[in-house]
């Protein structure tokens, strides 16, 4: 059979079973594309297979290590398939192989170099727990598949006596992957295992982790090989790299000339060899055998039950695609990191025992800003992934010494700025969500929000760095770092202090009280901004509204003073008492105009180590003022609400590869804000407040069906229904709530949770009567104090 024809065929059985698959009534897992947003993104945006937050994201690399390293749309070839995907982590490289050996992986330019094969994307298949491509240079057809903590392949080789499987623990990564003291290990002619102790950022101090794995075969190989520094070793038992030797490898063959694919299962684990065995024979061996296609399914149906929490009704199926697949991206993007028994490696690297194993050990990227996308959407749709965050929380807080600002491996990383966490926990406690212990979840928000910062002794930096002078003088001074962390410090301090009030904790509640005030010592009413404040108190002279963004530096973090400027969401109505409503609203209108053209997107630069992330107004590729488009409810214009909500959701999220998301996705934060938005809603205040409310933008549905968890939420459904609705029609002309008449834009979370139903008339113009009395404003924290 020639090259051309079997290529061929390998590409008519992918895309035959694909269309056999959609053939069928779709369901919301069928509106999923993985492909979506491929291109120019993070290492943590993958095409391949994963469970809801799995350990195991298998999917293909074809890109150098570097910034924005991982799969790239462009590239027509591929390097190899990995297994881990987490912020700052990387591991397990396979890749099927015939011809001359080639131990090294070549170049997205010159594949020939190295054992990268060429492709093409009318070969790729990509749905939620499945990948498929043709190797082309292999003339083998790869298929991939998951469960939470161990990885299915398929290979097709072509028949052949001398076919090839690689395995290569020197990946190229986002952050780099320094591999230290490595080993494979032969066990049995269908068995490999081995360890490697991977390190990134070097030099950061955190995030040393040892990722162990079960490799296992349905038939024999012939051979056990493998390579180091020092050249190839065939017929060998063991291969080992020591302390620095970065690459090391191994290579089985197999005779497939009877036709049979090849399957292969791995397993992994950060705590031991044997954990990686037990994953694996716990979630595939015993449950599945060698039924491959059985784990396809089992993962499509895990992704469809959790997807169908929210349906949503109506004519445009582009839009129910840009849903449902940001809907995936928010339980993609991070990980569980306890094995299949509980076991867990703590900051400290040792091993630890869950007491619930339901309850997974998890971790990824920070906490930063996610109280305006996905603690909204877990609390609501999935209360308890919500609670499991939570007790992962507090675990890491009763084991290392503290909560984590975001904990990929969990670490300590320092990563971002603030406590956010925080608010994650509060906003769980006060819609009720509440199976941990009540007192260490208040315990440990205390304790970051009142202790000074350390140099873990195990991880990295734990708590509040700039604390000790934002206690001292009640902001973080421009000598200090960056001044922006003034307004998030109050904002957790206000979350402290509302979950302080819940539990009766009085003396508590004013302190943290008063600071949540803090936001005002960075307002300059000579230039009626949030600027740049000194020691001496002076602020910074030659204002300069767009200036100053960095990282950790002096100045604004990833953002600047125009968009810093609205970071009260606690107390709104004290930042429009302070800047006049007409301004608010003139400046807030102004600013999504300029920032339509750009997509309400800054491009990431980076020069003399700052971050020039502040050259528009609005900037929904990152997380500083997401809510903008929200603020508008609280000033008396709900309509330009729902005229910018509806304009991002159009404009800024895109339906193709290369235009889903054009900023940073940063493991489901746009898709959170994305789910939430196209159903109407949002929280300002991340669902913090003692008696929580929720606001309403513009729903591009014409209906929505929400199903209550009713371990936590007792009220069946909660529907979302439009009248009139259409891309035109997008202004709210009157509202009901449980067929009473709503008459402001926001009601209370728990009018949600108890079930029931909300009615919108929708419009092609404003109705500027409703919503509009600064009395339909939601609650802000000046209006306790009145």
């Amino acid at each position: 059979m020639n090259r051309i024809l079997l290529i061929t065929i390998l590409a008519i059985g992918l895309s035959t079973g694909s269309h056999a698959q959609k053939s069928a009534a779709k369901q919301p897992v069928d509106y999923v594309d993985p492909m979506l947003g491929n291109h120019d993104s993070r290492w943590m945006m993958f095409p391949g297979p994963s469970m809801p937050f799995g350990m195991v994201k298998l999917s293909p690399d074809n890109e150098r290590n570097g910034w924005k390293a991982g799969y790239e749309y462009d590239l027509d070839n591929i390097t190899g398939f990995s297994h881990i995907h987490e912020w700052t982590m990387a591991g397990l490289l396979m890749a099927p192989q015939t011809g001359p050996l080639q131990t090294q992986p070549g170049t997205e330019k010159d594949p020939d170099a190295g054992y990268r094969s060429r492709f093409r994307h009318e070969t790729e298949v990509a749905e939620p727990g499945y990948y498929a491509v043709v190797l082309d240079d292999y003339q083998t057809k790869v298929e991939l598949t998951t469960t939470t903590r161990a990885g299915f392949q398929r290979y097709t080789f072509p028949k052949t006596d001398s076919a090839r499987v690689l395995v290569d623990l020197d990946i190229e990564s986002e952050y780099g992957n320094e591999l230290f003291l490595s080993e494979i290990r032969k066990v049995s002619d269908t068995e490999i295992e081995g360890l490697t102790y991977s390190q990134s950022l070097r030099g950061a101090g955190w995030n040393d982790y040892i990722v162990h794995f079960v490799i296992r075969f349905n038939k024999p190989f012939k051979d056990f090989n493998g390579w180091t520094r020092d050249g190839v070793q065939r017929n060998t038992e063991r291969i080992f790299s020591g302390w620095d030797h970065t690459d090391i490898g191994a290579f089985v063959h197999f005779d497939t000339r009877d036709g049979a694919p090849l399957l292969i299962q791995t397993g992994i684990s950060l705590v031991s060899i044997e954990q990686a065995r037990l994953n694996l024979d716990k979630e595939l061996a015993e449950p599945f055998g060698w039924d491959f296609d059985a784990v396809r399914r089992n993962a499509r149906d895990t992704w469809n039950e959790l997807l169908s929490v929210i349906q949503v009704e109506g004519k445009n199926e582009t839009d129910k695609v840009k849903f449902y697949t940001n809907m995936y991206r928010a339980y993609a993007g991070r990980n569980i990191w306890s094995d299949v028994n509980g076991m867990y490696m703590d900051v400290c690297e040792n091993p630890r025992q869950l007491k619930d194993t339901n309850s997974p050990m998890l971790g990824g990227d920070a906490f930063w800003n996610t109280f305006w996308n996905l603690n909204q959407l877990w609390t609501l749709a999935t209360p308890d992934i919500a609670n499991q965050w939570v007790k992962a929380l507090l675990e890491q807080y009763e084991t290392g010494g503290w909560l984590p600002k975001g904990p990929p491996g969990v670490e300590y990383s320092g990563i971002m700025e603030a406590s956010h966490e925080i608010e994650l926990i509060v906003a769980a406690y006060q819609k009720g969500i509440r199976n941990y212990d009540v007192k260490t979840a208040y315990e440990a928000i205390k304790h970051v929000q009142t202790t000074l910062p350390v140099k873990h002794l195990c991880s990295g930096i734990a708590g509040n760095r700039f604390l000790d002078d934002y206690l001292k003088y009640g902001y973080v001074p421009y000598e200090t770092g960056p001044v922006s962390n003034t307004l998030e410090y109050a904002f957790d301090d206000w979350a402290v202090s509302e979950m302080a009030k819940a539990l009766g904790q009085t003396e508590d509640y004013y302190y943290f009280r008063r600071r949540a005030h803090n936001y005002l010592n960075l307002w300059d009413p000579t230039v009626q901004y949030m600027n740049m404040r000194k020691k001496d108190g002076s602020f910074m002279p030659d204002f300069d509204p767009y200036c100053c963004s960095t990282f950790l530096g002096q100045g604004w973090m990833e953002g600047n003073a125009w968009q810093f400027t609205w970071f009260v969401p606690h107390d709104l109505r004290g930042l429009i008492g302070l800047m006049g409503r007409e301004e608010f609203n003139e400046r807030l209108q102004a600013g999504f105009e300029k920032s339509r053209e750009w997509r309400f997107n800054s491009e990431w630069t980076h020069e003399n180590n700052l971050l020039a992330m502040g050259v528009l107004p609005i900037n929904h590729g990152n997380q500083p003022n997401m809510q903008a488009a929200y603020l508008f409810n609280y000033s008396g214009k709900p309509w330009l609400t729902q005229y910018w909500a509806r304009e991002i959701m159009e404009v800024y999220y895109g339906s193709t590869v290369k235009d889903a998301w054009p900023g940073d996705e940063d493991q489901g934060q746009m898709g959170g804000w994305y789910v939430m938005s196209a159903m109407g809603l949002f929280e300002m205040k991340g669902g913090c407040a003692v008696d929580p409310v929720i606001e309403i933008g513009s729903p591009i549905f014409d209906k929505i069906t929400i199903q209550l968890d009713p371990r936590y939420y007792p009220g069946g459904t909660f529907v979302i229904e439009t009248i009139n609705n259409s891309k035109e029609n997008k202004y709210i002309q009157s509202a009901t709530l449980d067929g009473k008449p709503l008459v402001k834009p926001w009601f209370y979370f728990r009018e949600l949770s108890d079930g029931g139903k909300l009615v919108l008339q929708m419009g092609p113009e404003p109705n500027k009567e409703w919503g509009s009395r600064p009395e339909d404003a939601p609650p802000s924290m000046s209006d306790e104090e009145k």
